[in-house]
């Protein structure tokens, strides 16, 4: 049985999805049914549906992802702590796991026997698009078409030639040519000035932050509060998970908060330069991890951090749909139990610092962090304690000092013998 010459492709209205519309009906004749996620994108996806109608589209699905962005997939990440190379806060490699399972869901609503995707062949998204696509639904062919031989549009300059030649309306121009991705928890830019790392990120380049240089010249602070790991309230008040970092953004942006530009190495092999704004995540992650340094115990903090890494790589390279990413949230919800309480943070001059924290399951504990000796720990006690976990290296030292005193008689006899 032929397959259906439908397709679902994954449409932001950007330049590259504005202009593989058309590609995919004029070269293979496909029905193409655009799909958009809103995931806090701002004004992006005002009028998305009736562009896509106009350029060529035979129906265009567009969700309210930004409840189950935030609640199936950011806080999780939250919890574990994942960061890419100290830097990066995973917040495009988060959103698109979610973009293709929905991308998928409408592929079997439709009949469509295809998905399709605007992502470049050098680029992380290719991955993590297709490894959803190939986890959810093996039997979906998939369309990738800057891997086609027969796209011709191999650079984003040609892209913008191709949209204007068939009136299709964009941004995007050759001389302000970003390729951007925002959501709720971030905005990326690439491209451009930027792809020399030697250039300094334009204060006209930040769009949900200001630039350090205009941000206000006293602090301010916000109180967070966490049940299990997850921020519920903002200076005392509950929020819902959306409205949360929607205001950490507003007032994290008025600082400066999250700003990274960071030459990182993509998993295809090559390095890449981005420059991300991520302000209410930012102060979220310093958060969450100052009330963790005071309710969680050593050695699992200590794991925790360690497994965290790994986290980050999964994300980062697409496997959201791995059972290992199952078994390591599993891990991480239970080292969440005890993540209750508060913190107070510092927003200034680009900088989101944990000045205060208060918890019901705090481990901290006055009389023994004190200088001062009390009933609770016998000094003493310190003295066999470092004796047996030094043992290791004192007998190292032992044998190697033995080592080196045999070493040098050899090397005198030696000199000795030569003299005579």
């Amino acid at each position: 049985m032929a397959k259906s010459k439908k397709v679902v492709l994954a449409y932001s209205g950007g330049l590259d999805t504005s202009v593989i519309l058309p590609w995919l009906k004029e070269t293979y004749g496909y029905e193409v049914v655009c799909y958009a996620a809103e995931l806090g994108q701002g004004d992006e996806l005002k009028n998305i549906k009736q562009k896509a109608m106009k350029t060529g589209a035979a129906d265009c699905v567009v969700d309210d992802l930004r409840k189950t962005f935030v609640e199936d997939y950011v806080w999780p990440m939250l919890k574990s702590g994942a960061v890419y190379e100290k830097g990066y806060l995973l917040g495009t490699s988060i959103a698109r796991p979610l973009i293709a399972k929905r991308q998928v869901e409408v592929a079997h609503q439709y009949g469509a026997g295809a998905v399709a995707h605007g992502a470049t062949g050098k680029g992380n998204d290719q991955v993590r698009f297709e490894l959803t696509f190939m986890s959810l639904d093996p039997s979906l062919d998939i369309v990738a078409p800057w891997k086609d031989p027969n796209f011709t549009l191999t650079s984003r300059e040609a892209a913008v030639d191709y949209a204007k030649k068939r009136d299709i309306p964009i941004d995007q121009t050759k001389r302000k040519i970003y390729s951007r991705d925002r959501n709720l928890w971030h905005i990326s830019h690439e491209g451009a000035d930027l792809e020399d790392p030697w250039n300094e990120p334009q204060n006209s380049l930040f769009v949900m932050s200001r630039p350090i240089s205009k941000t206000p010249a006293k602090p301010d602070y916000v109180e967070i509060g966490f049940e299990n790991g997850i921020p519920v309230k903002l200076d005392g008040k509950a929020l819902s998970g959306v409205t949360m970092i929607e205001r950490l953004n507003e007032i994290g942006g008025t600082h400066g908060v999250g700003q990274v530009d960071l030459v990182e190495n993509r998993l295809v092999g090559m390095k890449s330069r981005g420059v991300y704004e991520t302000p209410g995540g930012t102060i979220l992650m310093n958060a969450h991890e100052a009330l963790e340094t005071l309710t969680m115990e050593r050695e699992t903090y200590h794991y925790k951090k360690q497994v965290a890494l790994k986290y980050a790589d999964i994300v980062y390279n697409g496997q959201w749909f791995c059972p290992i990413r199952e078994a390591l949230d599993a891990f991480f919800e239970s080292t969440q139990k005890v993540v209750n309480g508060t913190v107070r943070v510092k927003l200034f001059k680009g900088h989101a610092i944990p000045v205060g924290i208060k918890s019901p399951n705090s481990l901290y504990s006055d009389e023994l962090a004190s200088f001062e000796m009390g009933a609770e720990y016998n000094s003493t006690d310190a003295t066999g304690f470092i004796r047996l976990f030094g043992l290791p290296m004192k007998v190292n030292g032992v044998v190697n000092r033995k080592a080196a005193k045999s070493s040098k008689k050899k090397t005198a006899k030696k000199s000795s013998a030569k003299k005579k």
